[in-house]
């Protein structure tokens, strides 16, 4: 099972993925905003998302999880 987390604080501005979708290594599954910038979050793993632990216009923090794959 492999964790994605947010690298830095800010808004998940879109959800790229569903629960069961396949996603590959470097894949990107969730965009977060800052200071008006678009950070896309990429899988370090590949894997079945398993879970989404937030939804649109959440604020996140660094190293908050986002997306569960197994």
């Amino acid at each position: 099972m492999a964790n994605i987390q947010s690298n830095m604080a800010g808004s998940v501005w879109k959800i790229l993925v569903n629960v069961g979708d396949e996603v590959t290594e470097g894949q990107d599954v969730v965009i977060l905003e800052s200071m008006k910038m678009e950070i896309p979050i990429a899988a370090e793993a590949s894997g079945i998302v398993k879970e989404i632990k937030v939804s649109e216009g959440d604020f996140v923090n660094e190293e908050d999880e986002l997306v569960i794959l197994e």
